[in-house]
């Protein structure tokens, strides 16, 4: 009898031994989508109207009415949308209206809105950069002028529900697009 229960205390010790020894097994997290766009390459865009800009080769621009333009992003499903306006001594409500497009729209749903200054006096462009953070409609706006004839909007918008972690990629990628032509934009 004592035989058999040493028999078995020492079976119980090696199993228990033998359990011990694995690794333990853990569920594995979620996988996430890796995004990789390739890098910008810019080339400049001439047309007829007033003033010309670089854009990403890889987007889609098409002309709208009134020296607007619709440039597209369709791999990101994005949108820059770029108007014009001739200044007939109405800089201030122009620039107002610029500015209110971009905080009465945005600063219920934003978290932070970064406004970010240009000026070259060489090319006579001065705007501001708005980088938008949080859920918001847009994520990026600009206007750029010349304060004397020329009025330069654009924006940039996603066909998908504002989520800021889901399209922050693309986001950042079609923000530094729209940072880059806003900055090569000159007047003709």
């Amino acid at each position: 009898m004592v035989k058999i229960f040493k028999y078995s205390c020492g079976l119980l010790i090696s199993g228990l031994l033998l359990m011990s020894c694995k690794e333990e097994v853990l569920p594995k997290p979620p996988s996430q989508l890796r995004l990789n766009y390739p890098v910008a390459k810019y080339d400049a865009f001439e047309n007829h109207c007033p003033f010309t800009f670089e854009m990403n080769s890889e987007a889609v621009i098409k002309e709208d009415k009134d020296c607007g333009f619709t440039i597209s992003y369709p791999k990101m499903k994005a949108t820059i949308y770029i108007s014009y306006k001739i200044v007939n001594n109405d800089i201030n409500l122009l620039l107002r209206d610029a500015q209110n497009l971009t905080y009465k729209l945005h600063t219920l749903k934003a978290d932070e809105i970064i406004e970010l200054p240009y000026f070259n006096k060489d090319k006579k462009v001065y705007g501001t950069f708005y980088d938008v953070t949080g859920n918001a409609a847009t994520n990026s706006l600009f206007y750029a002028t010349d304060s004397i004839k020329h009025f330069v909007t654009g924006s940039v918008y996603f066909y998908a529900k504002p989520n800021y972690d889901s399209i922050l990629p693309a986001e950042s990628y079609v923000k530094n697009d729209m940072q880059h032509l806003m900055e090569t934009i000159k007047w003709k």
